[in-house]
């Protein structure tokens, strides 16, 4: 079996940001692990990011597939059987240093394919509310990823995941987007300058996880994809939010079933 905890060095041994980064887990203090008392979980795990998002999700899901809570004391995990196949669900997580310490402990507990689901700001101007997003590549710049060398590989999803959700989101009525996202860890220094040159540059949107997270995906040899919702727009250097828009409430939905169909599928 392929080590999930195998990772990948750098002509220099080092990650280009983040020089004195550790290149092993013999040179880490602190490990993501299994705990003596606590079972593992199925190799399929749904992360969902926003708290708002994950309430909603169990009500959408939980009374067709029999979910149960599970006690973890720094995230909600549950588990569940759609379509006759057990998953986990975990969250919320929001930024990429939370989302990733779930990710980590996802992994550990036994999870090999993992799909998150968020939201995300549209910089480009046919991208509106209610729409969806895919992210293939990243646009960095939170301060986690940069401490998981990856080197000479790239934070890409999973392309066969990426494929199930696109066809499986294009069956339930979603619109969806392949394409580049920024990260940021600072959604109020979105400034018009850099809103401006990655508008230009037909980077799709701006959200909070998704490099740090496929970044670790890559680095423990696990399949990710995720799926994102635009809940606000920014192509028009205006911000335009759309929380309590109707066509983004039901896009969510739209989103949780799909997301629950893929689970099911992979």
């Amino acid at each position: 079996m392929k080590n999930p905890f195998k990772r990948k060095k750098s002509p220099s041994g080092t990650d280009s940001r983040f020089g004195n980064g550790p290149q092993s887990d013999d040179d880490v203090l602190i490990r993501p692990m299994r705990g003596r008392h606590e079972l593992s979980i199925a190799p399929t795990a749904v992360l969902i990011l926003s708290p708002l998002d994950l309430r909603q999700f169990l009500r959408e899901v939980a009374p067709e597939a029999d979910v149960t809570k599970r006690y973890d004391p720094y995230f909600g995990l549950w588990e569940g059987i759609y379509n006759d196949t057990p998953f986990a669900v975990a969250g919320p997580a929001l930024g990429a240093p939370q989302a990733v310490m779930v990710l980590e402990k996802l992994i550990a507990l036994g999870a090999r394919k993992i799909l998150f689901f968020g939201w995300c700001g549209s910089l480009q101007p046919d991208l509106h509310i209610g729409h969806f997003v895919l992210p293939t590549e990243t646009m960095p710049e939170e301060g986690t990823s940069g401490h998981y060398p990856i080197w000479p590989d790239e934070p890409k999803p999973s392309a066969s995941l990426v494929k199930i959700i696109e066809n499986t989101l294009a069956a339930n009525g979603g619109r969806v987007r392949q394409g580049k996202v920024w990260t940021t860890d600072a959604p109020y220094r979105e400034t018009v300058e850099k809103v401006s040159r990655y508008v230009d540059q037909n980077v799709l949107a701006v959200e909070m996880e998704a490099s740090a997270l496929l970044t670790v995906a890559v680095f423990r040899g696990v399949e990710t994809a995720g799926l994102l919702v635009v809940s606000d727009e920014l192509s028009s250097l205006k911000w335009k939010h759309g929380f309590r828009d109707p066509a983004f409430k039901e896009a969510a939905v739209t989103g949780f079933r799909s997301i629950a169909e893929v689970a099911s599928i992979i």
